[in-house]
Parts: C-alpha cells; sequence; structure tokens
C-alpha cells in the first residue's frame, strides 16, 4: 500500500553559528538544533552551507585528513535519526570520483537517502571555490522525503545562470529549500530577497532560504534566513545576527506548499545593521580564536572611541583594557575625553606617558639624522612608540590589541606601518570617516540586542564634535593634508567601490586636483593595506578579498 503523501510539513531552520575546522565542534550544535527542532515538532530540519565543515573552508579542503573527519560526522548524525525523530539536511565538502564537491546530505531513518552536489561555484569578490571544488558532475532531481519531493540547490545555485531551479521544477519539485554562507553587505537582504523572487517567478515553487551566522575573520554572516511563497510574498522572516532554530509550517493547499506558521522578524535599519555587524565580527573573532581579552589605545579620538564601544558591547567591560598614551602634543581636552569615555564605558583605563621613550629614540637617532629637519619620521616615532607598548601589553598579558583605523584612513595611507596599525583585529576597518560618526551617534542613542554595554551616552559628545587630528605635532588637524572627510569620502566611494574614472568623478561636482591626489594616494597605499590587521567586511568591496591591486602599480587616470 502506498503511503499518503502528507498535508503538513514542519520544517525547522537551524540558523546557527559554526566554527571553521571545529567538525566535533559543529556536530554537537547541529546534533543540539536537532534536539530543538524535535520539541517543536519539526519534520525536517534545514541547515546552512558546509555547516559541519564550517563557512568558508577554504584550504581545509584540500585535506584529506579534514575531509574524511566531516564525512564521519555526517555519517554519525545520520545514524541519530533511526530516532524517529526529524530529517536533516546539512552541508559539507565530499570527496567522490568526481572531485570534491561543496554538497549536501539528506538524511532519515537513520541513514544517507540522498546527496546533492553545488553545481554554479562562485569565483567572485570573497569567493574563489573554483580553485577548491569541482561543479557536480550534473544535476539531480529533488529528494523524496516522506512522500514530499523536495528540491535542493545550494546557495549560487540560485545567484547565476545555471538554470538549476527550472530543472527542478520540471523534475517535480514541490518545494525548494536552499542552504546558503552569503556573507553581509549593507543592505544585502534586499538582494537576497530579490533573487529567491525571480526563481520563484520562474519556477512558481515556494523557496526557503537559510542562512548562516557568525564572523569568520573578515567576512560576517548575519543569518536573516526568509522564505518567499509561491504568491512571490515574504512567507517567513527569521532574525538577523542571532541564532536561531525557528520551525515553520508548511500546509498543501492544491497544488502547491504554503507557510501558515513562521517567525516574522523585524529587520535593522543601516547604522543598527552595520554596528551589529562589528559587534559579531569582533566579538566572533576574539572569543573563536581563543583570546580571554583585548586592549586598545584610547587617545580620545573619534576612532579608538567606537572601537572601545564596540569592545565592551561585544565581550564585556571586564575583557577591555583601554590606554592613554600621551605626549607633549596631546591636548588636554583628548586626556579628558579618552577618561570620560573611558569612565562612560566601564571599562579599564591606564594612562603611559610616551615621553621617555619617543626622547630615547630621538636621541639614539641623533648622530644619523644630524643636519636633517624634523618631519614625518619624527612623528611616526610617536605611533610606532604606542604600538610598540601595545604590543608589549598584549605579550605580557595575552590581550588581543584592536586596532582602529577607518576606511577612509586606510585608503590614502593615513596610518603608520608598526604603530597605530598594530594589532590582531580591526572592527572598523570597512567603516569611512563618516560612517563611524553616523555609527557613534546611533550608539549613544540606541543598545544594540545581545550588546554587553551600557545605555545611554558612551561616546561623548566632545569626541563627535570636535575636529579629527592624530595630534603627531603643534595644533594638527586632520584636515591640514586632507580634503574634508565629507569630500575625501565621497570621492573614494566612487573610486573604491564604483571603479569611477576620474572624468566621472570630478563630473559629479569635486575639484580634479584633489581627486587625482586621492587617487594617487589610494594607489601607493597598497602596500600598507597588504600588511594591516583583517577587519569586518561592511561594504560590497572591502580592502582585501574584494579589491585586489597590485603594489607595484603605475597607473594613473589621466583620461
Amino acid at each position: 500500500m502506498t503511503k499518503t503523501a502528507p498535508d503538513i510539513l514542519r520544517i525547522a531552520v537551524a540558523q546557527l553559528n559554526p566554527t571553521v575546522g571545529d567538525v566535533a565542534g559543529n556536530l554537537a550544535k547541529a546534533r543540539e538544533a536537532r534536539a530543538d527542532a524535535a520539541r517543536q515538532g519539526a519534520d525536517l530540519v534545514l541547515y546552512t552551507e558546509l555547516f559541519l565543515a564550517g563557512y568558508p573552508p577554504e584550504d581545509l579542503v584540500l585535506k584529506p585528513s579534514f575531509l574524511k573527519a566531516c564525512e564521519k560526522a555526517a555519517q554519525d548524525f545520520a545514524n541519530d535519526t533511526a530516532d524517529g525523530g526529524p530529517g536533516v539536511i546539512i552541508g559539507m565538502p565530499l570527496k567522490r570520483r568526481s572531485g570534491t564537491h561543496n554538497s549536501v546530505v539528506f538524511a532519515d531513518g537513520g541513514k544517507i537517502i540522498a546527496e546533492r552536489y553545488k553545481l554554479d561555484l562562485p569565483n567572485y569578490g570573497e569567493f574563489d571555490e573554483k580553485r577548491l571544488f569541482q561543479a557536480g558532475p550534473e544535476l539531480q532531481g529533488p529528494v523524496n522525503f516522506r512522500g514530499v519531493r523536495i528540491g535542493i540547490p545550494i546557495c549560487e545555485d540560485i545567484w547565476g545562470d545555471i538554470a538549476v531551479c527550472e530543472t527542478l521544477a520540471e523534475s517535480g519539485a514541490e518545494i525548494l529549500l536552499v542552504p546558503n554562507g552569503s556573507p553581509y553587505y549593507r543592505a544585502k537582504i534586499d538582494v537576497r530577497h530579490q533573487i529567491v523572487i525571480r526563481q520563484v517567478i520562474e519556477t512558481g515553487l515556494p523557496m526557503i532560504y537559510a542562512n548562516q551566522l557568525g564572523g569568520q575573520d573578515e567576512l560576517i554572516f548575519d543569518g536573516a534566513s526568509f522564505a518567499i511563497g509561491a504568491d512571490k510574498t515574504l512567507a517567513f522572516q527569521m532574525s538577523q545576527f542571532e541564532e536561531a532554530v525557528d520551525v515553520t509550517t508548511w500546509k498543501r493547499k492544491e497544488d502547491s506548499w504554503v507557510c501558515s506558521e513562521g517567525p516574522m522578524s523585524k529587520i535593522p535599519e543601516r547604522e543598527e545593521a552595520d554596528y551589529r555587524a562589528c559587534m559579531l565580527g569582533l566579538r566572533d573573532y576574539v572569543n573563536k580564536n581563543g583570546f580571554k581579552n583585548v586592549v586598545l589605545g584610547l587617545s580620545g579620538g573619534i576612532d579608538s572611541a567606537i572601537c572601545a564601544a564596540l569592545a565592551v558591547d561585544a565581550l564585556g567591560e571586564e575583557r577591555l583594557r583601554t590606554v592613554m598614551m600621551p605626549y607633549r602634543y596631546t591636548s588636554k581636552d583628548s586626556l579628558k575625553d579618552a577618561e570620560d569615555c573611558a569612565r562612560a564605558l566601564g571599562c579599564r583605563y591606564d594612562i603611559v606617558p610616551i615621553s621617555e621613550p619617543v626622547e630615547g629614540f630621538k636621541h639614539a637617532l641623533t648622530q644619523l639624522f644630524e643636519g636633517t629637519q624634523e618631519g614625518i619620521t619624527e612623528e611616526n616615532l610617536q605611533s610606532r612608540a604606542r604600538g610598540t607598548i601595545l604590543m608589549a601589553i598584549s605579550n605580557k598579558f595575552g590581550s588581543m590589541v584592536v586596532t582602529t583605523g577607518n576606511k577612509s584612513e586606510m585608503s590614502v595611507g593615513y596610518a603608520t606601518l608598526y604603530g597605530d596599525m598594530n594589532g590582531g583585529f580591526n572592527p572598523i576597518k570597512d567603516l569611512y570617516k563618516m560612517q563611524v560618526y553616523a555609527l557613534s551617534r546611533w550608539r549613544n542613542s540606541h543598545v544594540p540586542p545581545g550588546a554587553l554595554g551600557r545605555s545611554g551616552e558612551v561616546i561623548p559628545k566632545n569626541i563627535i564634535d570636535k575636529a579629527p587630528s592624530a595630534e603627531l605635532r603643534e595644533n594638527q588637524t586632520d584636515q591640514d593634508s586632507l580634503p574634508p572627510y565629507p569630500v575625501l569620502d565621497d570621492i573614494l566611494e566612487c573610486l573604491v567601490e564604483n571603479e569611477m574614472s576620474v572624468e566621472d568623478i570630478v563630473a559629479r561636482g569635486h575639484d580634479r586636483a584633489t581627486v587625482t591626489r586621492v587617487e594617487h594616494l589610494l594607489y601607493i597605499a597598497e602596500y600598507k593595506r597588504r600588511q594591516a590587521a583583517p577587519g569586518v567586511k561592511i561594504t560590497k568591496k572591502n580592502f582585501g578579498r574584494d579589491r585586489r591591486y597590485p603594489i607595484t602599480n603605475r597607473f594613473r587616470d589621466r583620461g
């Protein structure tokens, strides 16, 4: 007797935070989520792309022992399903005769009932899967799960030009479940929604989009899993930047499946989303790499202040040490602002004057520098003395140094190698200066969900209002050598994010000499950026994975 196909299917989406390489830990996390989903009455649990390996595993997939560990974990997990509870769809790398594939295994009833391989391998921006994986040899049809035919395209399979979803629909799929590892950038959720809507229109099938959560080096996976129904409307929306195992109820109505129950979470606005991405990235980098606490130089400026706020929000006030390192050019305002900021955040605050080491360096170099004028070299000695002190604290107490340069500074080389660029991670590396100001104002009025910091004004108003300065010489401000930041940021966004020509940027109303100078500074600072700490990706084109310009480069756009 043929078993009647069900009219109700409860699908749990496991939006979780795996760790790359921690196969045993990821399996334990998957098991915990399945038990949670079982308690909620789920029939099936959908995990994210390469979940057992962590995403992206990069060259770990070239290591045979790693692949064996992942496959053993998948088989162990499949064995768990003999308990009669939910089936599972979970991502992992698989080594087969046809190559190493970005895959999912589908398990139910104590065994693996199907494997599916990714067909469209992304090779742009932060992705380089073609050097690690082979595309699936052929498109395999939907999987029959307890009488329901489920299509399983994997991430890029719904983004590219290969008609994976259409073929699955033609092969009899009733619903599409997509495991994803889609990194965050500003307004990415809208892009994902549009991609899925396009596939729903082409196939006539509802689609569930399960996305990973968590920080992995510079990449942030923001979750925000969702589904689009066959009627092209949002069926459910999970939270952003938060782990969750949510069960959604789908009912068969005539020839289609309709979501009758699921979460409908509110998605954060721009400043909140960027701030929470930076916070999540810092928290996961510190915790996943085993650092107990962090230290940063608190100068009284806006960049170090927002990094301190992010560190307290991500880790707690007891895990942050701030250090003010004054020299003769440090203003009374900066001393007061730094202390006020540390007090508002509740973190430890130390003062280590740098006069003796700086003067010691100058004295040691007196003979070599005889007959020369003081200038940038002596200014950089101040920055390098501070960097050395922070690294000494790091070595002595095991604290990771948080470096605090923003994208505007990193673009034009307004940073000192082995000085203020010292550090293990930079939470604001991909934020332009004006975005730093916007997020600082936002944080003074809001406490983001999951933050461990205090409410109220945690970045003193004077830090936000005063003119930014490195304070390396008397009465110095950043605008002595750079255009005003609103102008600089617009030019940089044109050059970096949009690859616009000098001519087109000038047509926006910018001075030609300023644009060509900024372009030149951008190119010659590439060697510094190659040596910079990793930092959270916020924009579509961050320095590192997304933008790979040569260090040796004589091209200049002169029309």
